[in-house]
């Protein structure tokens, strides 16, 4: 029995004790001590033990005590999301919060219900876990001392700056400020600022606002970079022994027009038989990134880069992710090859995994290749000389992608957001991104590389990084089918579901009103892909197989799984470094599955940030827009352009209610509707550049016209 079920049940069997007679009854030597307090303190961490006024332990879960995070809200009140699976989020009012901030781990007593109560009530007992340590906000000053209005206006709280710890701030500055003293019911947090960003319309300052805001970090340590200026820039000759030999192979590659790391590059070659052999080559970037060294800890510690619009944060320095570790043109590069024996039906009959080095002979662009693809006569001079192997690849590409659809791919095709800046970074235009063939050759290719490794490496049962999307639960699929069955649709959840399933109800849906709303809400009942040490299947994908293999330079799940194939290559996986994979990667893929998200909701806070900034230009105007959202407190509604805005249900002339059965808001005197997918008429009301929102009210003749009334539009 382990030592924190001892101690749970010692406090079970004779109520609640302090930490003294803790130690005590359970006879703990003055050896052991040290050790014993820290795991009680460490169980009052976890949430399994509480501490009362007293110093007396109690166990949580027999307590009427629930563990979560606290949800702030800018109103003062709160909700605990309780880590219990299965538990209702509980609501805390703004006078029992007890000085916890938005984010931090709590412990909540719930009051007893009582009748009438339409929801759990609770106290916040205890802060388990500060998850706050700096924000950034706009700079209040107040002479002898200032202020810090946070963005995140959730936190429900400014936090107060001594006069001698504002770091030469000015009035209305974005700033980051570090938490010194954290809040007691009489008293305000306070902290110091540790960096000035600037005016809020200064170049940057708006994207570093929502870096800083997330933790994510943006300069690299001191030791860092010594490591990473003391690789060589050019590939030494002594360090192409024993690799394959592709630099006479034509290999180039397809990005973007502002990439300026390359992660991945292909070349195509005839064999005799009359097939091909494509090759993926992909940045051998473990080759420098050394496990256990100072970059290896930080590549670890940022997960991934962030790609923020025009501002990238590396996981890599500049030297590497730019530099040698970068397929560039004209210049040898060590890499990992994987070469594909494949016909042009896109039928894999071999492959081959080698350690290489390539040149890489051609630079080239999406928005090129896809003019020629599309018009064999459009060859920018960038295609010259490779336009066989281009015309070869597409039909390899389509063949590869009609056998994923096949097999179940689901294809959500949800619009993404094109949005342009000046070289202020100010936002000049926003469009809908194109998605041509160029894009899809490339994601064909990598996702057949990514698919091949994971196969060899599940079958050689040697420790692995994969990419898993679990099908979606029980529960959630009985939900999505309450909202399409009055559409006529239908997902079996009798037997185990399939991605043909899924794919099949897209397919049906596609073109009709009600797509949005559906797509939607499908996509809602789909698990979060993230990373595994344990193999599972990849369900959007209809995959059996799935692992991040191609973009070592931005991944740090990829970079792992090179090492695994490199040490196997080079007969090098002792029976010692597979226990010691097997004891990490858990916690590897835990981790980079964590930074992924922090990195998603960045990149989607600058999109709304950039949009809100764009459509302040527009107030007062009227567009046409579709209902994207229904919640409590109002629509959704969203621009052809993918801007989104809300409509709040004060602005509505009268009384609505989510109705989240049938996913609609009714009116309750005149019996309106809006359901998702429905066109409308908006008018845009204001835009909060720092929040990154947007208010929208009904605009049109009507305020809501050509909203649905009662069931009608309900037939599919």
């Amino acid at each position: 029995m382990s030592i924190q079920k001892r101690i749970l049940e010692l406090i079970h069997r004779e109520g609640p004790l302090t930490r003294e007679q803790i130690l005590q009854k359970m006879k703990v030597n003055n050896d052991l001590r040290k050790e014993f307090k820290t795991l009680i303190k460490n169980m009052v961490k976890e949430g399994q033990l509480y501490k009362d006024e007293e110093k007396k332990f109690h166990i949580v879960s027999k307590e009427n005590l629930l563990v979560g995070t606290l949800q702030g809200n800018e109103k003062g009140f709160g909700f605990l999301l309780p880590e219990e699976e299965g538990v209702e989020d509980v609501y805390i009012h703004e006078t029992k919060m007890n000085s916890a901030l938005h984010g931090d781990r709590i412990l909540v007593r719930l009051r007893e219900k009582r009748e009438g109560d339409k929801r759990l009530e609770g106290i916040v007992e205890e802060v388990l876990e500060r998850s706050t340590k700096t924000i950034v906000g706009t700079y209040d000053d107040a002479g002898k001392f200032g202020f810090v209005i946070p963005d995140e206006t959730r936190m429900g709280t400014d936090i107060f700056i001594p006069k001698k710890r504002k770091m030469g701030a000015k009035e209305g500055q974005k700033v980051v400020v570090a938490i010194d003293k954290y809040p007691t019911p009489s008293r305000k947090p306070e902290g110091r600022i540790i960096e000035v960003l600037g005016y809020p319309e200064d170049k940057g300052v708006d994207v570093m606002s929502v870096a800083y805001s997330m933790d994510i970090p943006i300069e690299f340590p001191k030791e860092v970079l010594e490591e990473a200026k003391a690789i060589p820039d050019t590939v030494p000759a002594n360090s192409l022994r024993a690799r394959l030999d592709l630099r006479e192979v034509k290999t180039f590659t397809i990005d973007g027009a502002d990439s300026k790391d390359f992660d991945d590059a292909i070349s195509i070659e005839e064999k005799e038989n009359g097939k091909y052999e494509l090759g993926i080559h992909i940045a051998d970037v473990a080759e420098y990134v050394r496990e256990n060294t100072h970059l290896d800890r930080e590549a670890r510690e940022r997960g991934n880069s962030v790609y923020l619009l025009n501002k990238v944060i590396p996981m890599l320095p500049e030297e590497l992710s730019n530099g040698i570790c970068s397929l560039n043109e004209d210049v040898d590069r060590l890499t990992l090859s994987l070469l594909v024996e494949i016909d042009i039906e896109g039928n894999v009959t071999g492959h081959k995994l080698a350690e290489s080095v390539i040149r890489s002979h051609r630079r080239m662009v999406y928005g090129n290749v896809s003019d020629f693809l599309e018009d064999n006569s459009k060859v920018h001079y960038s295609l010259e000389g490779f336009e066989e192997e281009l015309l070869t690849m597409e039909k390899i590409a389509r063949a590869r992608l009609k056998k994923r659809n096949e097999r179940g791919n689901i294809d959500f095709a949800f619009a993404e957001p094109n949005i342009q800046l000046d070289e202020e970074g100010r936002p000049i235009s926003i469009t809908v991104e194109d998605r041509r063939f160029a894009n899809q050759l490339i994601e064909e290719f990598m996702l057949l590389a990514n698919e091949t490794v994971a196969k060899e490496y599940s079958d050689k049962k040697l420790p692995f990084l994969y990419r898993i999307h679990e099908e979606p639960d029980e529960e959630k699929l009985e939900v999505l089918n309450s909202i399409i069955r009055p559409f006529g649709y239908h997902l079996s959840v009798s037997e185990e579901i399939q991605p043909k399933d899924v794919q099949a109800l897209m397919k049906k849906i596609k073109g009709k009103k009600e797509e949005l709303l559906i797509s939607t809400m499908v996509l809602r009942s789909m698990q979060k892909a993230r990373y595994s040490y344990e193999r599972d299947i990849h369900f959007g994908l209809a995959a059996e197989y799935y692992s991040h293999f191609t973009s070592p330079i931005r991944r740090y799940s990829d970079l792992t799984i090179h090492r695994v194939i490199k040490a196997d290559l080079n007969k090098q996986l002792t029976s010692k470094l597979i226990a010691r994979y097997q004891s990490i990667f858990p916690d590897i893929a835990s981790h980079v599955s964590a930074t992924e998200k922090t990195a998603q909701e960045a990149e989607r806070k600058v999109a709304d940030v950039k949009m809100a900034q764009y459509m302040m230009d527009h107030i007062g105007e009227e567009f046409t827009a579709r209902v994207s959202g229904i919640t409590g407190f109002g629509i959704f509604a969203e621009l052809e352009n993918t801007i989104e805005g809300l409509i709040s249900y004060h602005s509505m002339g009268e009384f609505y209610h989510f109705d989240e059965e049938n996913y609609r808001a009714v009116a309750e005197h005149s019996k309106k509707e809006f359901h998702i997918g429905d066109e409308i008429k908006i008018k845009v009301v204001a835009a909060d550049p720092i929040k990154g929102r947007i208010d929208f009210s009904l605009g049109g003749e009507e305020d809501g016209e050509e909203s649905r009334e009662g069931n009608a539009g309900k037939e599919s």
